[in-house]
């Protein structure tokens, strides 16, 4: 089967999608086109989920190490998604949680800079709003009707702007940017980029090293087909020894478990900002819907699922135009 867009042309094997789809109970009873929200789970991962409830009241925490070891391979699944090493990868509840990770841990001065577009999602907002009580200045800067133009990023910065933090697709708009120029303009003005990667992870794929990301951070629950509750921060490795260790816990020290041994020797890894107990189910859950999409291969040079979500909104775009809808 071959679909034509606008810009491509894609070969698509149905079988693949087919399989695909049979993993998607959701699609039984609805048309669902939500995923920007909190997308349906597959079945894989509604199994995952079930085995734990029934494994967590029939044995406790007898097999919390083979929870844990679910946990990890998550991470590793993470990792591999975004082209980046384990060691980068930290296990946190929400993008949120990410983005405060480095607005709390970051080494501000008085007169330091954030910039960001106009219209973010709070998410984006807050956490460096609430730099001011440090003298930390928030910048926002207007958008090109929904275009988030890299030459205003770039003029919005001086010598103390110290991180600019993108969306990688708007939330409202759906206007996608290209993580690489604007990392490259952002680096070229010396300052560090954020992205806030949850409108595409698990879609479109991104190689953090390829574009040159520094931190990055998004929640399962949209297009990685997770629970909510459960999603991924990645710091480059260099960085991790800037970022203060916040949210410190047992869960934090290269001793872990080791309860009577308190020492404050933090893991030389992004697991260090984990703290304490984890989200075991929700993880494992989402470790599910990670290997799901890795028979797809979205991972950093594949896009197979962005090329049929494309085409699939294209398809839509078309009936709606034919029905006589404005589409933008």
């Amino acid at each position: 089967m071959v679909k034509e867009t606008s810009n491509h042309t894609t070969a698509v094997q149905p079988s693949i999608w087919t399989r695909f789809r049979d993993q998607m109970p959701v699609a039984k009873k609805w048309a669902y086109f939500d995923h920007a929200a909190v997308a349906p789970l597959p079945r894989l991962t509604q199994e995952r989920i079930r085995n734990w409830a029934s494994q967590a009241t029939d044995d406790g925490d007898v097999v919390w190490p083979n929870w844990n070891r679910q946990h990890e391979l998550t991470r590793k699944l993470a990792a591999r998604l975004i082209n980046a090493d384990e060691t980068e990868i930290g296990m946190v509840p929400n993008t949120t949680f990410g983005i405060n990770l480095v607005a709390d841990g970051f080494p501000w001065q008085a007169g330091d800079n954030v910039v960001i577009p106009e219209h973010e999602f709070p998410s984006n907002i807050y956490p460096w709003m609430a730099l001011a009580s440090r003298g930390v200045e928030l910048r926002q800067v207007p958008l090109d009707g929904h275009k988030i133009c890299a030459n205003r990023i770039a003029d919005a910065c001086d010598d103390r702007t110290r991180i600019v933090s993108v969306s990688w697709v708007g939330y409202a708009s759906g206007y996608r940017i290209n993580p690489k120029e604007i990392s490259q303009v952002v680096h070229d003005r010396g300052a560090l980029f954020f992205l806030d990667a949850i409108q595409g992870m698990g879609v479109f794929p991104i190689d953090v090293r390829d574009a040159d990301i520094d931190f990055l951070a998004a929640d399962g629950h949209k297009w990685m087909l997770g629970p909510e509750g459960a999603g991924i921060f990645f710091l480059k490795r260099k960085h991790l020894q800037l970022l203060r260790p916040i949210n410190v816990g047992w869960n934090s020290v290269q001793q872990g478990n080791d309860f009577s041994n308190v020492k404050l020797q933090v893991r030389d890894a992004a697991s260090r900002y984990e703290g304490g107990t984890q989200n075991m189910v929700g993880f494992i859950g989402l470790g599910a819907s990670l290997e799901l999409l890795a028979e797809l291969g979205p991972g950093p040079s594949s896009a197979s699922i962005a090329e049929r979500v494309i085409d699939v909104s294209d398809q839509l775009c078309e009936a709606l135009e034919g029905l006589g809808a404005i589409v933008h």
